[in-house]
């Protein structure tokens, strides 16, 4: 039998993963979604706000299975379609591109969204991340390529967030060896598992089972090492000299893209690594994410995705990154202090007295009026200031 006291005395909880913010947490967190909003602007980004849920099969194309767990799931009363609850943006704002602008030119699209997830992951993360991102559609160049990856940098340093590194791959390598070497689907996946892990003995206990030809055998489990500075890909391009065309262009389009990194990223430290392949059930090409020291996952993370537009039935190029603001506000290097020192207004009809205070707010004031019986004083409203008269005049003076 359930004791109804024990219902009522945590009646307040809130569910495991669901998150609130509180003052002074909270300005900090709504100042920061300003900033970053004003930041896309500036690149020329288009802010666009998905719906919260629509139909499942539009919500999770091309997304994989991982993203299909994490989406609540509901039945629409009104036509008993299934609908999802979004658990990523990504998709809606390529469906809004392809379905809804349908223009032919380079399109920039950005977003700022609270997104639900069904199950907590990591570390004290939210179920309720604040999804930042932004997207570029309709070109398929290096350089759309290294705006996004500029314009993340650029997002990660508004936040004040220091020390941070990015990590560099490039999807398309594993792809074509696992072409070369004939991967079945399942053989593909397996591997796929593996290197993520970084798991060499487990990958060469593996491949020694499959009949694939004894060099494409070699470079697959070559990528579990082939990570490092700029260095490395002159290693990479010895170690996979047998993979193709396909793989020297992916090698040296991460080579062109360090260099426009060097120039334009003032000094921002970049790690290249063959085996990270984060989003590869629908990322297409160039694959980045950045990392901070003592925190154990990505902190943003992006890529090209050129495949999803074709899927949503309008071929695409597309790139893009998306990050946690709740993520990016906890790991600031800016300490949320208390709220803004205000100033105490004396409770009385004046009309020069509102003139004032109308004149102190236009300014960017914080002004309490005092309201008449309260209980508690003026330092336990955060006030430092307050409005006296002096020789008929009404002015401001540290309290």
């Amino acid at each position: 039998m359930t004791d109804s006291r024990l219902n009522v005395s945590n009646r307040w909880l809130l569910p495991e993963g669901v998150d609130e913010f509180l003052p002074p947490q909270a300005i900090q967190l709504e100042r920061l979604r300003r900033d970053l909003l004003d930041l896309f602007s500036s690149w020329g980004y288009d802010l666009v706000i998905p719906p919260l849920m629509e139909y499942l099969e539009s919500l999770l194309v091309g997304v994989g299975n991982d993203l299909e767990l994490e989406t609540f799931k509901l039945i629409d009363q009104s036509t008993g379609r299934l609908m999802g609850v979004r658990a990523d943006m990504t998709p809606q704002v390529a469906r809004i591109d392809a379905h809804r602008l349908k223009l032919d030119s380079p399109v920039r699209l950005c977003y700022l969204d609270t997104v639900l997830h069904t199950r907590q992951e990591g570390f004290a993360s939210s179920r309720t991340p604040l999804q930042l991102g932004a997207e570029l559609y309709g070109h398929a160049g290096l350089e759309s390529d290294s705006e996004m990856l500029q314009l993340m940098v650029a997002a990660l340093r508004i936040t004040n967030i220091e020390n941070f590194h990015i990590d560099l791959g490039h999807v398309g390598i594993f792809r074509s060896l696992s072409k070369l070497a004939q991967l079945s689907e399942e053989q593909e996946a397996v591997l796929f598992d593996a290197l993520q892990r970084k798991a060499k003995p487990e990958i060469e206990s593996y491949l020694s089972t499959l009949n694939i030809d004894s060099s494409a055998c070699a470079m697959l489990v070559s990528l579990v090492e082939l990570s490092g500075g700029i260095e490395m890909l002159d290693e990479a391009e010895s170690c996979l000299a047998k993979s193709g065309a396909e793989v020297q262009a992916a090698l040296e389009s991460l080579r062109k893209i360090a260099r426009m990194a060097t120039s334009r990223m003032n000094g921002v430290p970049l790690h290249f690594d063959l085996a990270e392949l984060r989003g590869y059930r629908y990322q297409s090409g160039l694959v980045f994410a950045a990392f901070v020291p003592g925190f154990g996952q990505e902190i943003a993370r992006g890529g090209r995705y050129d495949e999803v537009g074709r899927l949503f039935g309008r071929a695409r190029p597309a790139t893009g990154f998306s990050a946690d603001l709740k993520t990016l506000m906890t790991l600031s290097a800016e300490v949320a202090g208390a709220n803004p020192r205000a100033i105490h207004a004396p409770s009385s009809e004046c009309e020069r007295l509102q003139g004032f205070i109308q004149k102190l707010r236009e300014q960017g004031e914080r002004v309490i009026n005092e309201l008449p019986g309260q209980q508690g004083g003026m330092t336990a409203l955060g006030c430092n200031r307050q409005i006296e008269k002096q020789n008929g005049n009404w002015v401001v003076v540290d309290i």
